[in-house]
């Protein structure tokens, strides 16, 4: 997939990785516009290709009384704000086959769950939109595997489609990162490292997820040196109080460092 089919992408020539940022979940419209311009603030700056990420509702959460959105029109209608204001696409997640109809309408690329991946009637309902689809790697799945997902997307006749690693299980509750499935996969789409959920610490006895944000930068640069095309970050400006995956955010204030030298490690790659 060329990134430039993706609406109002910007910086493509740049020769830098491109970034899928933002929160986990739209709160509100406030935080969603103060964390949106902060990042294209950032990636004007360094010249990054940017996609606004945010969750329109959470239908896959570990207990009932959990956050799951605050609406879902209200929510898609905020990411089209976000895309009105600033200017840049917005990705959203998608559960079910109605949803694909519903989001298109109102964000650029549709994500489809790693826990969904297989899903086949929702994979094909995403890509009968004509949107560029994100899939998300299955926790459970080889980089192997992925290649039949992203085949159903290219039998809908839609070609513009990409391939999402966010770390695979190591025991019971804990995730690894296998940069070695970064090639494999680029070999079937377009390639992205999913940072932050591949540092979840899942299925903890108090069923709320846990993470381990410490290692961000760590597991982001070796993506990129390992030739990732794009990456993938969830932040906030108050991870402790957000009300999906705090636990493995990014604080925004650590943004632009970490991109900073993201973007230094991505010019020494290019070079060789």
């Amino acid at each position: 997939m060329n990134i430039q089919h993706i609406p109002q992408i910007k910086h493509t020539d740049s020769g830098n990785f491109f970034l899928l940022a933002g929160p986990c979940a739209i709160e509100g419209e406030e935080m969603a516009l103060r964390i949106a311009e902060k990042l294209v603030g950032i990636t004007d700056k360094l010249q990054i290709p940017y996609v606004f990420k945010g969750s329109f509702k959470k239908a896959n959460r570990s207990r009932i009384d959990s956050f799951s959105g605050i609406g879902d029109e209200k929510a898609l209608k905020i990411l089209r704000k976000v895309s009105e204001t600033f200017h840049v696409p917005t990705v959203t997640d998608i559960h079910t086959n109605e949803d694909a109809d519903l989001a298109a309408q109102y964000v650029d690329v549709l994500q489809i769950p790693a826990f969904l991946v297989r899903q086949t009637d929702l994979v094909v309902a995403a890509a009968n939109t004509g949107k560029v689809v994100n899939l998300k790697k299955g926790q459970f799945m080889s980089p192997e595997s992925m290649k039949h997902a992203v085949q159903k997307v290219l039998d809908c006749h839609n070609e513009n489609v990409m391939v999402t690693d966010r770390g695979t299980m190591f025991g019971y509750q804990d995730m690894i990162v296998d940069y070695r499935g970064i090639p494999t996969m680029q070999q079937y789409a377009t390639t992205v490292l999913d940072v932050t959920h591949s540092l979840q610490q899942p299925n903890q006895t108090a069923g709320v997820t846990g993470g381990r944000p410490d290692m961000i930068e760590t597991v982001a640069k070796a993506g990129i040196a390992v030739g990732v095309d794009g990456i993938f970050i969830e932040t906030h400006f108050d991870p402790a109080n957000a009300k999906s995956d705090g636990a493995n955010m990014l604080h925004l204030d650590y943004f632009e460092g970490l991109m900073t030298k993201l973007v230094a490690i991505r010019k020494t790659v290019n070079s060789f």
